[in-house]
């Protein structure tokens, strides 16, 4: 197993203990892991504190701290990572990054850029089934509008779990759902 370069993006929640718990799980898989902070040490116990936050800032605020932070590892070949708003972020960088080695989504995805496109950029997405955030029929045409732009998707989906699943200081968390997505995320990254 190649040891992979992962940049790994905050949910809405901003940077809480479960991301610094999930990039320490990366690292003992093997890889090497960088979190950086979007929301500059804020963090919020609710989704709508966090969106309104996120608004404060503005998308392209966000995109630009995004951007720096990846910057000075991309031509490593990153693995872009993210939870939920993170995904998107995370999307939104690896479909403009030549040379990323892969996408792994965890409770989100993003619009695509028309003109995106990628050469079999492996991508896994993780969510749960339902999501308020993410409905079936979005999740449908994303996964289409992902394969036109070249990329190798694969998704996962959890019934019953919560939005953040993963997260076990929210009340969204589901340990069975959550570790079944370690797993499978971890023999992800060991493929690339």
């Amino acid at each position: 197993m190649d040891r992979m370069n992962i940049m790994l993006f905050h949910s809405t929640y901003g940077l809480r203990p479960a991301v610094h718990a999930a990039a320490e799980r990366l690292r003992a898989a093997g890889h090497e892991v960088r979190v950086p902070d979007l929301f500059d040490g804020h963090t919020f116990e609710t989704v709508e504190d966090g969106m309104a936050f996120q608004q404060e800032l503005g998308k392209d605020e966000l995109l630009r701290r995004a951007v720096l932070a990846a910057a000075p590892y991309s031509d490593q070949g990153l693995v872009y990572a993210g939870f939920s708003f993170g995904a998107s972020v995370a999307q939104t960088l690896a479909l403009g990054d030549a040379k990323a080695r892969g996408l792994l989504l965890i409770h989100g995805t993003s619009d695509i850029a028309p003109n995106a496109s990628v050469d079999e950029l492996p991508v896994q997405l993780h969510v749960a089934d339902p999501d308020a955030y993410e409905s079936g029929d979005w999740l449908n045409s994303w996964y289409l509008q992902m394969q036109r732009t070249g990329a190798d998707v694969e998704i996962y989906r959890y019934p019953g779990a919560g939005h953040l699943y993963t997260d076990p200081d929210l009340p969204d968390f589901d340990q069975p759902s959550a570790d079944l997505t370690w797993k499978v995320a971890l023999g992800f990254l060991a493929t690339l």
